[in-house]
């Protein structure tokens, strides 16, 4: 296997995946889960989310191919989907949200909050544009973020606040909207 490591697509995929995870917004449910149940296992959270990620990154094309659907027609549906993400945090409006999860176990934190469908969406979507070793980099890199942030969850929302907490949603989700319209204006001339 030839490896081809390019630093732009392994920023350009950690930022994208960093918007979509929205580690830094899902801050105050992590400490709501973090009062409810004292303790989250950040290390197998984190591991969890990172095994389901780079499985989905292998195996998702198979199943598409499986369903008789190419990489391009998920690349323009995830385009849409990375496109309401962003909507939801730009607005501050909640279009499409999952209950909070009530335990603090690997599900609810490691799947569907870290590696939920958005996450997985945008993962084949980059496949489409991007080589594999450079996205699973950018999920490295992703995942060793969101397990700082789950161990200081309960000091960087202090530090933070709520007014900077939504700064950082706003910011990272105008970068979103403009990644959706790229990935939809790349793929769907690929189409036709």
């Amino acid at each position: 296997m030839d490896l081809n490591f390019n630093i732009r697509e392994i920023i350009t995929a950690s930022m994208v995946l960093f918007a979509v995870i929205d580690i830094v917004g899902s801050i105050p449910i992590i400490i709501n889960l973090r009062n409810k149940v004292g303790h989250i296992q950040s290390g197998k959270a984190s591991l969890v989310s990172a095994l389901i990620m780079i499985a989905f990154l292998f195996v998702g094309e198979e199943i598409l191919k499986l369903i008789g659907i190419d990489v391009n027609s998920f690349a323009v549906a995830g385009a849409f989907v990375i496109f309401f993400l962003a909507i939801e945090m730009v607005l501050g409006i909640t279009l499409y949200r999952d209950d909070h999860p009530e335990s603090a176990s690997i599900v609810p934190i490691a799947f569907p909050l870290i590696a939920g469908a958005g996450t997985v969406t945008t993962l084949l979507s980059l496949r489409a544009e991007y080589r594999v070793e450079n996205i699973i980099v950018a999920i490295v890199i992703n995942v060793i973020f969101v397990y700082f942030v789950l161990k200081s969850s309960e000091r960087i929302g202090n530090i933070l606040g709520k007014n900077g907490l939504n700064v950082i949603r706003k910011i990272f989700g105008v970068i979103l909207l403009a990644i959706a319209v790229k990935l939809f204006t790349t793929n769907i001339n690929e189409l036709f």
